[in-house]
């Protein structure tokens, strides 16, 4: 299959041929969108405190994909080397969220990791307790505002 491939840190990705590392119980996924965010940009260089520094890899680690029997969904990559921006990727299936087809496909993978940071920060990290407020710092743009409506979401009191 074709990819984003990173060969040498010093470089960027380049389009290229790629093999995915299939183990058992992985789905491979037609990709439709993949986001480049700043945590896949940090990864492709070799720089996110994640990067294990193994050549060659994909970046990405999230996308919109098509399932062999036609299902849309949402999937976080299985793999570290066999990221998400290529032609097919690999998910694991309890990591996967089905989709409808009347939302565009770049438009989900564009707002799924500002949603999903913000959530696991609310709910996971320091977990909001029904009534506490939010506070968004430099809240322009998608992380802001998504901060503050999964703040409401998880039980923060809205003030304006």
């Amino acid at each position: 299959m074709k990819a984003a491939v990173v060969r040498d840190f010093d470089q960027g990705p380049r389009y290229d041929s790629f093999e995915l590392p299939f183990n058992e119980g992985d789905l491979v996924l037609d990709v439709l969108a993949a986001a480049l965010s700043p945590r896949v940009r940090s990864g492709a260089s070799g720089a996110h405190y994640t990067s294990k520094g193994a050549l060659p890899m994909v970046p990405g680690i999230d996308g919109v994909g098509r399932l062999p029997d036609g299902q849309r969904v949402y999937f976080l990559g299985a793999n570290d080397a066999a990221g998400t921006m290529a032609e097919r990727a690999l998910a694991e299936p309890r990591l996967t969220v089905p989709l409808p087809e009347s939302v565009s496909a770049s438009t989900i993978a564009a707002g799924m990791l500002p949603a999903i940071s913000s959530w696991v920060g609310l709910t996971k990290r320091v977990p909001i307790q029904p009534g506490q407020s939010v506070l968004a710092l430099a809240g322009n743009r998608s992380r802001g505002p998504r901060a503050l409506r999964n703040g409401s979401y998880a039980g923060a009191a809205l003030r304006r």
